[in-house]
This record gives C-alpha cells, sequence and structure tokens, in this order.
C-alpha cells in the first residue's frame, strides 16, 4: 500500500499519474487499515515539532505551586469508572447522602486547560485535531501521551489538578444548587465498569476496595434518582447494540463481541449528563461565548415518514407537527417486547438528526435538556477544553466582554469540532468493515442466520446474528421476480409471487463474496422461504 499524489488526472488517451509520497506496507499487514482510514480521511497523526518541545516543558508531576489557591479535595475518596482496557481518564466521581436528603456529587474532570495554553502550538494542534480518534486496537490521541495519559489522566494514588462541578442534588432528583472551582484530588482507585458492576448485583466490593462501599453505594442510589427523573423528562432510551473487535496474539479478529452496559456504565454516564446540564445553566447565566452540544428536533417531513410507517404496524406518535421527546419515548413503551421493536426502533432512530456543537443554545432533543454541554472529556475532545475556559474565566471573575473567545470564534470552532466528529466516526466506521471483511474472507459458501438491518431500492442489508457482520443481498440475486421498493414500510415487494423482504425480518444467506478494498461483503438468500415475519 503506498500514499499518492496525482499530478496527472485520466482522460481518454491516458491514464492517471502520482508520485509516490509514501510507502504504508504490506496490503494485508495489520494495522493498515487503519493507516489507510487515517491518510484518506486526512486525521493528523503526527506531532509537529513545536508540540514535542512545549511537551518536554511541561512538569511530569504536579507542584506544590500548581497546587497554591486550589481547592484540597485530596482526602475525598474519589474513584475513577472506566473500561477494562482505557487508559486515558478525564473523570472522576465522589458522592455521599445528605442527612436531610439528597445527595452532594463531586465530578472531577482533568484540568487540561491548566496544561494546554490558548494559541500555543499543543493548543492549536488540539483543536486541528478536535478530539481522539478510538480505532479497534489503537487510539489517535488530541493531546500526546504525556498528557493524555500521563499529567492530565487522572491516576490512581497521584495528585492531578481538576475542574470540578460540585452538585446539590435533591431527593427527586433535581439539581438544586452547584458551583464550579479549580481543586487537587487524588483519585483512591481505578475501577472498571465489570468490576462495579459486578459489585452492585452482589452488595459488596472485595476486600481490597471495601472502604470504597458507602461512596459507591450513596453515588448507586443516587443513579437511581436521577434514571426516575429521565424517565419523568421524557428523554430517550434506544436499546442499540454496540459491539467491539477482540484480536489474537498476531492483531487478527478472533472475535466480534456485543459490548454489555451494565449499571456501572449508567451510573456513570448519569453523573457525566449531571454535570454537563449544571455546566450549560452556569455558561448561559452567564451569557458567556460557549459551545453548547444541540440536538435539533427532527424535521417535518421525517416526522410525516415516521408516522406514515408506524401506521401500518398499528401505532402512532402524538405530539401534532412538532412531537416532543416524550412523545418518542411514549411510543417506545408501548411496543415494549414486540416482537418487530428493534425493527421500529431503528426507523425511529433514522429519523432523527445528527447533534452538533453550536455557539446558540437551542436545547437537546434526545436528552430532553433546555440546555446542554460537554464539560466531562477535554482531554479528548476540544470543545470541552473550550468550554473549560469559559469557566476559568468566570472563575477568575473577569468581565464577560473580555473573554478572548467572541461568539463568531465558538461558532467556527463549533463547526469545525463538528466536522472533526464526524471524519472521526466515518474513519471509524471504515476500519471496523474492513476489519469485518478480513473476518469473513475465510468463510466464503458458509450459511448464516441473520435479520434485515436496512432496505434499498436496490437490495437488503442483513446482519448475522452473533458475529455482528453486516453485508448485501443485492437486489439481482433475488431470483424469479421484479421486486419493488416501498420506502415507507421499509420493504421490497416481489412483484408476481409477492415474496416481501423487510427491515427486522429474519433471513438466512449464504457469504458470497467479500472485497476487501471496497470493504464490502454480498450476501446471496439460501432459500426462497428462508425469511420468516416477526
Amino acid at each position: 500500500m503506498v500514499l499518492v499524489e496525482l499530478i496527472a488526472f485520466p482522460n481518454k488517451r491516458t491514464q492517471a499519474i502520482g508520485r509516490i509520497l509514501h510507502v504504508l506496507g504490506e496490503h494485508m499487514a495489520p494495522g493498515m487499515e487503519i493507516q489507510v482510514a487515517i491518510h484518506a480521511h486526512g486525521i493528523p497523526f503526527e506531532w509537529p515539532e513545536d508540540v514535542s518541545i512545549e511537551v518536554a516543558k511541561i512538569p511530569q508531576q504536579v507542584t506544590e505551586e500548581q497546587i497554591a489557591g486550589r481547592t484540597d479535595l485530596r482526602n475525598l475518596p474519589f474513584v475513577t469508572i472506566d473500561g477494562d482496557d482505557a487508559k486515558d481518564f478525564d473523570d472522576a466521581v465522589y458522592c455521599y447522602k445528605k442527612p436531610k436528603g439528597g445527595f452532594q456529587l463531586y465530578v472531577a474532570i482533568a484540568d487540561v486547560s491548566n496544561y494546554v495554553q490558548q494559541d500555543s502550538a499543543l493548543d492549536k494542534e488540539a483543536a486541528r485535531r478536535g478530539n481522539s480518534v478510538y480505532f479497534p486496537g489503537k487510539v489517535v490521541p488530541m493531546l500526546p501521551e504525556a498528557l493524555s495519559n500521563g499529567l492530565c489522566s487522572l491516576n490512581p494514588h497521584v495528585d492531578r489538578l481538576c475542574m470540578v462541578a460540585e452538585m446539590a442534588i435533591s431527593a427527586d432528583g433535581k439539581i438544586a444548587r452547584s458551583r464550579f472551582y479549580r481543586a487537587v484530588i487524588h483519585s483512591h482507585a481505578r475501577l472498571t465498569y465489570t468490576q462495579v458492576g459486578s459489585w452492585l448485583e452482589q452488595g459488596a466490593t472485595d476486600e481490597q476496595h471495601a472502604s470504597l462501599w458507602p461512596m459507591l453505594q450513596s453515588v448507586y442510589d443516587l443513579y437511581h434518582v436521577l434514571l426516575a427523573t429521565r424517565k419523568t423528562r421524557g428523554a430517550m432510551d434506544f436499546e442499540t447494540t454496540e459491539t467491539r473487535i477482540e484480536f489474537d496474539e498476531h492483531k487478527k479478529i478472533k472475535c466480534i463481541v456485543p459490548v454489555i452496559r451494565n449499571d456501572a456504565h449508567k451510573l456513570i454516564e448519569e453523573c457525566m449528563l449531571a454535570a454537563n446540564v449544571a455546566t450549560a445553566r452556569f455558561l448561559e447565566k452567564a451569557e458567556i461565548p460557549t459551545l453548547y452540544r444541540v440536538h435539533a428536533a427532527p424535521e417535518e417531513d421525517k416526522i410525516t415518514a415516521l408516522r406514515q410507517f408506524l401506521g401500518e404496524l398499528g401505532l402512532q406518535l402524538s405530539g401534532g407537527k412538532k412531537p416532543g421527546p416524550k412523545d418518542f419515548q411514549r411510543t417506545m413503551n408501548v411496543i415494549g417486547d414486540r416482537p418487530d421493536k428493534h425493527l421500529i426502533e431503528t426507523v425511529m432512530l433514522r429519523s432523527l438528526k445528527q447533534a452538533q456543537y453550536v455557539e446558540a443554545n437551542e436545547g437537546h432533543f434526545g436528552l430532553a435538556y433546555s440546555a446542554y454541554t460537554h464539560f466531562t472529556s477535554p482531554i479528548r475532545r476540544y470543545p470541552d477544553l473550550l468550554i473549560h475556559r469559559a469557566i476559568g474565566h468566570l472563575l477568575d471573575n473577569h468581565p464577560v466582554d473580555e473573554f478572548s473567545y467572541t461568539h463568531e470564534d465558538m461558532n467556527r470552532l463549533g463547526k469545525h469540532s463538528s466536522m472533526t466528529e464526524r471524519r472521526a466516526d466515518e474513519a471509524t466506521r471504515e476500519v471496523v468493515s474492513w476489519l469485518k471483511c478480513e473476518y469473513m474472507q475465510d468463510k466464503l459458501g458458509q450459511v448464516f442466520s441473520g435479520r434485515i438491518s436496512a432496505v434499498t431500492n436496490f437490495g437488503i442489508f442483513v446482519e448475522l446474528d452473533e458475529i455482528y457482520v453486516e453485508g448485501l443481498v443485492h437486489v439481482t440475486s433475488l431470483k424469479n421476480d421484479y421486486y419493488t421498493f416501498d420506502s415507507v414500510k421499509h420493504r421490497l415487494i416481489g412483484t408476481r409471487g409477492g415474496q416481501v423482504y423487510r427491515l427486522g425480518d429474519k433471513m438466512t444467506v449464504l457469504v458470497a463474496r467479500v472485497d476487501l478494498d471496497e470493504r464490502k461483503i454480498d450476501f446471496e438468500p439460501v432459500a426462497e422461504d428462508t425469511v420468516s415475519h416477526e
């Protein structure tokens, strides 16, 4: 594989001419799929020399001079709870129950803004990257590892500088008061979702972490309160299946497994949501230029199409011309355990817009928040770093009109950050597609059961059970009939025989072709009677 710059485009008489810029390596070498995606999407991955020089000058340990003037929370049993293989720890939590009811929640976030100064070489490179990119088995970080995995990571048993959101949360789950301040913490443990999820099920920790159990119980009780508030608010909760690729010792795919979200995942998620909401309220009240995480309401034509689809299934979406998140959630509650639940949720999810970073607050439709932002991950998201700078400006009691970012600056940076987020998503999807194609190469001719995951005018996509690989059954593979596409009901219909292929149907297919370069897998139906409607 080589990286080529085109110097002459093809025409009727000559082929394209290119100049080789870089030899990437063997086509099937482990990690080549990531190299290809990085170059294809223009993802920055090399550190400029001036960035390396700046990082080398940063003290590798927290100094007493840096701690001076900060709130000292080192005695509080903060913990981090992350994935088994996580290396950068943005956030730590501590919580206790108040004697008269309610909770006091502390969310400590790495104080990246202390180390990454505005307009420095490090800052400009972080802005250019926009976010860390998490490929299977490899991370392209937004910040150099000396910061992302070192000084800014809230590693256990070391002092770390933080920005803290401290929230008083009432017994009914409302944020009664909140305040922000710079602090120093000393994480008491690096815990994993697997560990904590198991402890919550068992009702106790292991002996080593017994002293942390009262705090974990408090935050778990808070989680249940926040979850009830979430349901009352009408926030949408789709049950999508995320997967993780596991590799063998040769860095080849061993298996593709579902990621099981336990209560530990959800507990941390609710704590982060609370901190993000408190941040958005704080910044909006101050009227300082900032970024909001905006999820706009769906377009009217999307709502019309969704209602047509639901109507065919005997369902409805309330809310008139502008249904709210509660209306969506009400429909999801009605479908309960229907066999076609996955089908319905898929179509509902596709009717929604993508969230983005916007300078003007327009609320978050999916989470049902009037104001929402991202405060909790400045190691891996540039907008969060901007949010920290806005908070820092206010904490230092500087006038809002003296903030070094204007509304126009935030608007520009928000658009760029939204772009880098989409870029990362697209690059990651391509890598996963490549790896799945590679995984299926030795399975040609094998038969699998699956479920129709998408329907188009040119065919149907089927996701295989248990191995979570998707491929296309092209319409030309559906023999002995001519098929028409019904976009409202998401189905193909045979004009003569009446055979129907509908989103969500079960189907048995044969692996016919695998094209690694195009990242495509083609299936063929095993027999006409291998489709079942539920």
